[in-house]
């Protein structure tokens, strides 16, 4: 599989995404159109806006799919990772946290398909940058020994700083996402000790696994686990000198440092 011509479908069917859904459900278990629609959806996919089409023909003018198919490439084959569809469609310009956290790019990973978001004012780099995170996440679903059903806080969390330490390994801090410099290492290693250590087995059914992951709660930081996923990880590649790559099937304890 590679990087599927959606943006045929948006040309034929953007203003009903629901018609599009449609097209992914064999892609899906037991999953209706709108079900999918509903959690992409969740994820940054777009909703219809009246001018819409000027996205999708923005899209295609900037290379996005050609970018993402030829970047694609050379990941699965540096890291050796599952051969997956790819899907690319306009991200919500009206969520506040898309466009202010990630700068209105998204993507959501599944061991065995990715989809990702983007708005017509995302570069070249920036869109390596996603893909580069997301497909991370495909690479340590598919090759570390424990089923995402079973994941808990900590997994999660070093999921996360695995998938944005690649991207400052290919790219530099110029394109990591603007929430890697929210806190200071110390402000970190202090959140860590107090706030995600103790929970770092909450599962992923807990409501309090979004809350400290995103940092929900007025008393959490913003984007809590993300920043310290990423900490801890960048920390351990240093401290080891070892490549992303080298990270994708060791334990999540090992990378945190944690019994």
């Amino acid at each position: 599989m590679s990087v599927i011509k959606t943006d045929q479908w948006l040309l034929d069917s953007y203003y009903n995404p629901k018609d599009i859904c449609e097209k992914l459900k064999g892609y899906f278990s037991k999953a209706s159109a709108a079900e999918i629609y509903e959690y992409l959806k969740m994820h940054g996919m777009y909703r219809p806006l009246r001018q819409g089409m000027e996205q999708v023909r923005a899209l295609q003018k900037n290379k996005a799919w050609e970018i993402v198919q030829k970047d694609y490439l050379a990941l699965q084959k540096s890291w050796g990772g599952p051969d997956i569809p790819i899907f690319i469609f306009p991200s919500d310009v009206t969520n506040r946290k898309i466009q202010r956290d990630f700068n209105g790019k998204s993507g959501l990973a599944f061991k065995d398909k990715l989809f990702l978001f983007f708005t017509e004012q995302n570069t070249e780099k920036e869109i390596k940058a996603v893909l580069t995170h997301e497909y991370n996440h495909v690479c340590r679903l598919a090759k570390f020994r424990k089923s995402e059903d079973y994941y808990v806080l900590l997994d999660t969390i070093i999921l996360e700083g695995l998938a944005e330490n690649a991207v400052r390994e290919r790219f530099g801090s110029d394109y990591l996402a603007s929430w890697t410099s929210y806190y200071t290492d110390e402000e970190l290693e202090k959140m860590w000790t107090v706030l995600l250590h103790p929970n770092k087995n909450v599962k992923k059914t807990d409501r309090k696994h979004m809350e400290l992951l995103y940092g929900l709660r007025r008393s959490y930081p913003k984007m809590l686990g993300y920043c310290v996923g990423y900490y801890l990880v960048k920390k351990y590649m240093e401290e080891k000198k070892v490549s992303s790559k080298e990270l994708f099937a060791l334990p999540t304890h090992i990378i945190a440092g944690v019994e």
